[in-house]
């Protein structure tokens, strides 16, 4: 995934958020405002943390009114401090206001995930593992909260499930066993998608002994103790990648880093991140 969201997919979700505030309808701007009142504005760093969506928030301004100025000065992917000024806005008094709480909700969540992925990168910044981040996003922001992770630092597991092949414990379940799986994944790859790479899940040594003799192309070690973590590294031996998942917070991170495991997945990521905090600071002109 890169930073360049598809063709109009951006411009919905924005479309669909102000629709959800009743954007046109803002009661107390329409009775406070008259058309012409100006105001400017800037936004502002209260909390140190790792900036993402700034860009976004501009276009849910231009989006309620295309003559408001929007001007971006700290970029995505940016460590910033408290107090920092992040972008300034000007315009009509009353679009600037009624976009505000769209804007910033864009803003705040993504510079949150981003915050938090560059946590949990500097817990490990001195092993060769990467942070991964999963599918457990909020539905419909999927790509904002893929493209946060991003600017925190992290990569992108897979977005959809068209992207891999991943067996996980209930396609084995129903396969009847995890070598009878890969192999159904196998042949359809190769009838279908030949680029596709295969992952599966184990969650035993056992397992892990059957699908390494096996073409997958990445093991998923899933709710392993450590020590059963590092035998399974030892055996796979570069046979193919190896990525942890299950049980994955700050406290353990760093441990599960030092088995030498290629990747590891964190749900936590964009599924409970906090918000930065961020304030748009405004007055008439």
């Amino acid at each position: 995934m890169n930073e360049n969201l598809p063709d109009g997919m951006l411009e919905a979700l924005i479309v669909r958020a102000l629709e959800e505030d009743r954007a046109d309808e803002d009661v107390t701007t329409q009775a406070i405002f008259s058309a012409n009142d100006k105001a400017q504005g800037f936004f502002l760093a209260k909390q140190d943390g790792v900036l993402s969506g700034l860009d976004i928030a501009g276009k849910v301004f231009q989006t309620v009114d295309p003559a408001i100025q929007f001007e971006q000065l700290v970029a995505n992917g940016t460590l910033i401090r408290q107090g920092d000024k992040l972008a300034t806005v000007s315009g009509s008094a009353s679009g600037i206001l009624t976009a505000e709480r769209t804007a910033l909700n864009f803003l705040l969540r993504m510079s949150g995930i981003a915050t938090l992925t560059n946590i949990y990168l500097e817990k490990i910044s001195d092993t060769r593992t990467k942070i991964l981040d999963t599918r457990k996003t909020v539905p419909g922001l999927r790509y904002l909260d893929k493209l946060a992770v991003l600017h925190g630092g992290g990569e992108n597991h897979r977005f959809s499930l068209f992207d891999m092949f991943l067996i996980k414990d209930n396609h084995i379940e129903a396969a009847g066993s995890i070598a009878e799986a890969i192999n159904r994944c196998v042949r359809y790859r190769n009838e279908k998608y030949p680029n596709h790479k295969i992952e599966v899940e184990a969650d035993t040594l056992e397992q892990v002994k059957v699908a390494a003799e096996l073409p997958v192309d990445i093991i998923m070690l899933d709710n392993m103790e450590l020590s059963e973590m590092r035998k399974a590294i030892r055996y796979i031996h570069g046979h193919c990648k190896t990525e942890a998942s299950g049980g994955v917070n700050l406290e353990t991170v760093r441990p599960i880093a030092l088995t030498g495991v290629d990747y590891i997945s964190v749900g936590a990521l964009t599924h409970s991140p906090s918000a930065l905090d961020i304030s748009l600071e405004i007055e008439l002109t």
